[in-house]
């Protein structure tokens, strides 16, 4: 007989009652009933039931046995009672009798329970990650994550992808987030960049004559933490196509990401079909607030700039004249709620928002109410039901301000109503492209023109459309071959059709302030290729944990993720980052900034 087991802990059935068994696991929960004690132990793939009657010679050390402690018990399965079968669980109808029992590791007192669902601090959770890794639900997320990686290669495979690995040590790039910098020991004073994502690297295997490429690639960014990014690193199912146009990138993902979440999805949820719907950017911004729209909400925001037009309410009017944009959020069904439900999405624009407030109208039974309602006529408040799509019964509310501020809060307000009025399309994932994106962005800090993107996409036009653009503005209305995958509400990636010609290329990064002599500097390899004949290529890079946490119907990226850092960054389980000797500093060329010094000598003190 094997020394550990001849069997998991999930693969005892009735077919097996009066066999021999050897078990290992934890010892997960225990019940002693006075001379006969339950133990369930607990492996990787589940659970069984364990009994120690009181001729057990055995029942004393299995009594006082700690919880996580892992043991190893030889002993024969017998066939539960009617009464005592547990529907629960898949080894449920059976039980085994021990008879002989012996701990292989005593496990100390626990700083979190693993058995049960007790909710414990962050801190707590990753600094003894091996025991809340041990809880199911996490155990399950993380055996889920592996199922969807799997699922993600094959598919890939399939549809005659080859996957390559792309150097983790490569150079800083001046777009982008902040790079995590490596310092050689070998060549002072330089440093490697880990790669926020393998961009150069695909586009080259294009050049080098490959046609479909997809890595599951780490990628890493000096970032601060979100519910749905995690700082430091996180991996992306990286892809990359020769000789296609965007609708060609488009029919090739759509059956990929439509077919894991048909494949891991709750029973009975609704997956978009093929193909998915098109959204322009400009049209996103305007019905949803935002390039991120969260399809399952039913609600669209109307531009209603005109219908304030010289009207009697004076202060949308003079903000239209002056240029800028009203945005109406309908809110449906809201004409019966207490005045103390608009109060609220006042207050909530004016603490979270930091807004002057929102305006609201109220189309009741009788007559339009509401401070706005008393300054329009009849056929202005005709207009705005026409515009916005509201029925008596529902009530509407407005953003008012340049059309980025105006966007921004009626988006964030469409959000919270379809959210606090329960509005959202229950156990669906609502998939969406968001195309047309601005090549080009004002950037306010610098006064410049800057990429709004991706600067390695090729500008909708090509080089002509470079040239001609005389000013400012008519450079910010040239669009890109660029995209963006949402789902939910969730960004899962950005994608383009790659820029592929040198001229091209140098003409954007001069419109953005970047000499050809620092394009050769810093994408030497990719300028330096494409000058020996590239194909037309585009890609795209859907992120593996936002598809695990959608799929595992999780609200923060940590809770799908092994070995996640804490919102600063740090890894609690590993102590991470750490303090380095002096000889290793030495080797490396490193000295200290004063900075650096004190809040190493401000740590030792707190310690």
């Amino acid at each position: 007989m094997h020394p550990y087991r001849t069997h998991t802990c999930n693969a005892l059935r009735k077919s097996d009652v009066d066999q021999a068994v050897k078990l290992s696991g934890w010892v997960h929960r225990r019940r002693d009933h006075g001379g006969l004690l339950f133990i369930d132990i607990r492996d990787h793939y589940g659970i069984t039931q364990l009994v120690f009657t009181d001729q057990s010679p055995f029942l004393e050390d299995a009594t006082h046995t700690s919880y996580e402690s892992v043991i190893t018990i030889t002993g024969k399965v017998v066939e539960r009672a009617a009464e005592a079968v547990n529907t629960t669980l898949d080894t449920g109808e059976i039980e085994v009798v021990v008879e002989n029992f012996k701990v292989e590791s005593s496990a100390e007192m626990l700083p979190l329970q693993v058995y049960g669902d007790q909710e414990y601090p962050e801190h707590t959770r990753l600094t003894y990650r091996f025991l809340d890794l041990r809880r199911e639900k996490m155990h399950r997320n993380i055996v889920l994550r592996s199922a969807i990686i799997s699922s993600l290669r094959r598919r890939m495979t399939e549809a005659g992808f080859m996957e390559f690995q792309t150097p983790i040590l490569t150079s800083s790039s001046p777009e982008g987030a902040r790079d995590y910098l490596v310092p050689s020991r070998v060549h002072p004073g330089k440093f490697y960049a880990l790669p926020q994502a393998p961009q150069q690297f695909k586009q080259l295997l294009m050049v080098s004559g490959f046609d479909r490429y997809f890595q599951i690639a780490p990628c890493f960014r000096d970032e601060d933490a979100r519910a749905d990014r995690s700082p430091g690193e996180f991996y992306q199912l990286d892809i990359e196509m020769s000789y296609v146009t965007q609708e060609d990138v488009f029919a090739a993902i759509e059956p990929i990401l439509h077919g894991v979440f048909e494949e891991f999805a709750e029973k009975d949820w609704k997956v978009t079909p093929a193909p998915f719907p098109r959204i322009p950017y400009a049209e996103a911004m305007l019905k949803y607030g935002c390039d991120k729209p969260d399809l399952r909400n039913p609600i669209l925001i109307s531009d209603v700039s005109e219908v304030f037009r010289g009207s009697d309410f004076n202060l949308f009017a003079k903000l239209v004249e002056k240029g800028l944009v009203v945005r109406a959020i309908p809110a449906p069904g809201t004409a019966s709620q207490p005045r103390s439900f608009f109060d609220r999405m006042n207050e909530w624009a004016r603490s979270e928002m930091n807004a002057p407030g929102l305006g609201y109208i109220i189309f009741a039974e009788e007559s339009a109410k509401g401070p706005i309602a008393d300054k329009l006529t009849l056929e202005r408040l005709e207009k705005l039901k026409e515009l916005t799509g509201v029925n008596t019964g529902d009530a509407i509310f407005f953003a008012a301000g340049s059309e980025a501020d105006a966007a921004s809060l009626a988006g964030q307000a469409r959000t919270k109503l379809g959210v606090d009025l329960d509005l959202l399309e229950k156990n669906s994932f609502r998939f969406c492209w968001v195309t047309d994106f601005p090549y080009f962005e004002w950037n306010e800090d610098e006064k410049k023109i800057d990429f709004s993107h991706n600067p390695f996409s090729m500008p909708a036009g090509g080089l002509e459309a470079l040239q001609k653009a005389t000013s400012n503005e008519e450079l910010l209305k040239i669009l890109a071959y660029q995209y963006d995958i949402v789902c939910n509400g969730v960004e899962l990636s950005s994608g383009a059709i790659r820029n592929h010609r040198p001229d091209i290329m140098y003409k954007a990064f001069d419109i953005c302030g970047y000499p050809a002599s620092v394009v050769d500097e810093k994408f030497g390899g990719m300028i330096r290729a494409f000058k020996y004949g590239a194909p037309p290529h585009g890609g795209i890079a859907p992120g593996v944990d936002r598809i695990v946490m959608l799929l595992a119907n999780e609200p923060n990226i940590r809770e799908i993720i092994a070995f996640p850092m804490n919102q600063q960054a740090e890894d609690l389980l590993m102590s991470a980052p750490s303090t380095v000797d002096q000889v290793r500093l030495n080797e490396l060329h490193l000295l200290l900034s004063a900075k650096a010094r004190e809040a190493l000598e401000a740590a030792k003190g707190d310690a």
